[in-house]
């Protein structure tokens, strides 16, 4: 059965290089590819912190119990991913290179420290003296240190070898880029209007005598850079039982910090005598990758590469816009009250949902807010809205998922901070992720409770709503409301009995009613009535699921599906899913909402969720998807997600192999879906 499925990991890397091709695509401008290989190089991390190392957790537990068969199946996984990576890298080296030759044409040049002018040599030892020494702190290797555990893995290193008559010293610096920017404009040379850029990295390479001379007798010096990435699991101690989840995850979050590497990459250059040196000092085993790479690393930073150049080297601004019906009225629950609202972030302001929050703090009126945290920015305009509503009298309960991976720190920061001030905060269940996107606000009119609810498919953050595309629902229609209301009772009492007629509640009856709607499609579709299915996901990898939509092409249903990551299904197999298309858009905005479309007979039910079809998502997690009743709002949803399947320019082919081919355009208009839905929503905000 293995030939009907995808494998997710391979799958994931295919993701990946989508997003390597829009740095690779000459129309995008060339600032912008630069911060596409930053978003590529950060994937990358992630994926060996979660995805290499659950496969490398899973192979030595069956080297442990004797399996050889299990231990030989992750064995050759583990060895198409590392060609796979390979194979990335090296496009991703020859993509850098073509990136640097064409910022050079606009005037920019990022260079190394090998070919500074004595103008930039002179400027740049004061720099490095005023900026940077203070912040450099070698780490000097010898038997006194455990040099894995000093060794973190979102930061960039320096191996450092130090030659006195061909005895080795050997030491590790690290860039310091949280202190410092990673990027150094140089001044411009009177006889040039090159804008030079050298890396931060280059700088410490270059003043590395200045930084062990009079310390250290050496003859020589070298230095190349190298970075690891260490497994991100972390386990939540049983013992302690007195420990609150707070102190339980804090303590856990520091594994990560001794957590095992899963993987070295080092600059090609270095040689192997260094190279082979440095991989014994951190352990690292035949189940670990060892990448060569660039002169660089941690190229996440490039997503942060300055405004340099002329505006066309970056994307033209689309402003968000407006929703008119929020604008008509003097307060958000004025214009709830009126009707259903859907805003579509970015291309709408999240500062509507900020609004909505901000005036509930305060109203008289209201009565209490009910909010869960999933990921939140740093610094939350919600949450002091929320400490507002507190100080205003206002019953305020908040549930901080403390598990979300990579937000763990900052969340239990927030969790603190909410506490001392005074609200309710809960920590979910603990067998399950909270991963619904909720607000509901209580207040009473004409002597009555009337709840305002708020469904989101992407998190309550001011930052990634600015780049995350996400569906937001307000509304007053009290049965959406009282059962958003039980979803919050759901999650502090799980215990207790709840019912849902309307909203789809992972794990309580998603999976039931999933199964159900395309049951419906297969059985018009033997009646040979209208039957049609429309997916857009972050991930589809649910073998259960995947079946059932293997089953619905087999009967007749025309499937399409927009998926963003990972998918498992293969399209095309005959007499398997030869009804079924599956596209991959993507583009300047992250492609985050979920939406699902049951054609019914000509009566289309479109919902939108928090969940991806994943088992984690159906079974082990509280994710709420959300029925669109109002006829406009649900043919806008319809008319955008046409759009995007109708894509030409961004969109790619899913298919077996997962080979990442564009969507042709030949003979047809180009249409860019994110450009057209910009057009179409400030098209429909205009129209009132």
């Amino acid at each position: 059965m293995s030939h009907l499925y995808y494998p997710k990991e391979l799958s994931w890397l295919a993701f990946n290089e989508r997003v390597l091709q829009e740095a690779q695509d000459i129309n995008n401008p060339v600032i912008e590819r630069v911060r596409f290989l930053g978003i590529f190089s950060n994937n990358q991390d992630e994926f060996f912190r979660v995805k290499v190392a659950e496969i490398k957790r899973k192979a030595l537990l069956k080297k442990a119990e004797g399996d050889l068969k299990s231990l030989n199946k992750y064995q050759i996984l583990i060895d198409n991913i590392q060609r796979q990576v390979i194979k990335l890298n090296d496009k991703f080296n020859q993509t850098y290179q073509q990136i640097q030759q064409e910022l050079k044409k606009n005037g920019i040049e990022i260079i190394t420290h090998e070919h500074l002018s004595q103008y930039h040599q002179q400027w740049l030892k004061q720099y490095f003296t005023n900026k940077v020494l203070r912040y450099t702190q070698p780490l000097i290797i010898s038997n006194l240190i455990d040099f894995p555990s000093c060794i973190e893995d979102h930061l960039t290193y320096l191996f450092v070898e130090l030659n006195n008559q061909n005895k080795y010293q050997y030491a590790a610096i690290e860039v310091p880029c949280t202190e410092t920017n990673r990027f150094v404009l140089l001044p411009k040379e009177k006889s040039s209007n090159i804008q030079k850029i050298i890396l931060l990295d280059d700088v410490v390479c270059f003043s590395l005598t200045d930084i062990f001379k009079g310390l250290f007798v050496f003859d020589d010096i070298t230095a190349y850079s190298f970075k690891i990435t260490r497994d991100a699991e972390y386990l939540l101690s049983e013992q302690d039982l007195d420990d609150s989840i707070l102190m339980k995850m804090s303590k856990s979050l520091k594994q990560r910090l001794h957590a095992d590497p899963v993987r070295i990459v080092c600059d090609e250059q270095m040689p192997s005598r260094m190279e082979n040196k440095l991989k014994k000092l951190l352990g690292f085993t035949s189940y670990d990758s060892t990448s060569p790479g660039s002169r660089y690393r941690n190229f996440k930073d490039f997503i942060k590469f300055p405004n340099v150049g002329k505006v066309n080297l970056r994307y033209t601004k689309w402003p968000a816009l407006d929703n008119q019906q929020f604008c008509k009225y003097n307060t958000t629950f004025e214009a709830i009250s009126e009707q259903d609202i859907l805003l579509y972030y970015p291309y709408h302001k999240f500062h509507h949902f900020k609004e909505f929050v901000r005036q509930a703090s305060f109203d008289p009126a209201v009565t209490s807010i009910k909010l869960n945290i999933y990921r939140v920015a740093k610094k939350s305009q919600i949450i002091g809205s929320l400490l507002d509503a507190v100080r205003n009298g206002k019953k305020v309960t908040v549930n901080v998922e403390l598990r979300a991976r990579f937000d763990e720190s900052n969340n239990i920061e927030w969790s603190k901070k909410m506490t001392d001030a005074g609200i309710k905060v809960l920590f979910g269940i603990d067998s399950l992720k909270v991963h619904s996107k909720l607000c509901l606000v209580n207040r009473v009119e004409q002597g009555k409770i009337v709840k305002y609810a708020q469904v989101s498919t992407g998190n309550f953050n001011e930052d990634s709503a600015k780049i995350y595309t996400d569906f937001a629902f307000f509304t007053k229609n009290q049965l959406i409301a009282e059962e958003v209301d039980n979803v919050f009772k759901f999650i502090e009492h799980s215990y207790k009995d709840v019912h849902f007629d309307h909203l789809l509640i992972s794990p309580i009856n998603q999976r039931k009613r999933l199964n159900q709607l395309i049951k419906s499609e297969i059985k018009n579709a033997k009646a040979n009535l209208p039957a049609k299915i429309i997916l857009k996901l972050n991930n589809l990898v649910d073998k259960k699921l995947i079946d059932k939509l293997y089953d619905a092409s087999n009967a007749g249903v025309d499937i399409h599906l927009i998926i963003r990551g990972m998918c498992s299904l293969k399209p095309g197999l005959p007499g398997i899913s030869e009804r079924i298309t599956v596209t991959s858009i993507v583009d300047r905005y992250l492609e985050h909402a979920r939406v699902m479309l049951f054609q019914n007979n000509g009566a289309p039910l479109v919902f939108i969720t928090s969940a991806d079809w994943m088992a984690r998502n159906i079974e082990d997690r509280v994710e709420v998807g959300l029925p669109i009743y109002s006829p406009p709002l649900k043919q806008q949803i319809t008319d955008i997600l046409e759009l995007q399947i109708n894509d030409n320019c961004k969109a790619r082919i899913i298919d077996q192999q997962q080979k990442n081919d564009y969507v042709s355009s030949k003979n047809l208009k180009k249409l860019s879906s994110q450009r057209e839905i910009y057009q179409y929503l400030k098209q429909c905000e205009n129209h009132d």
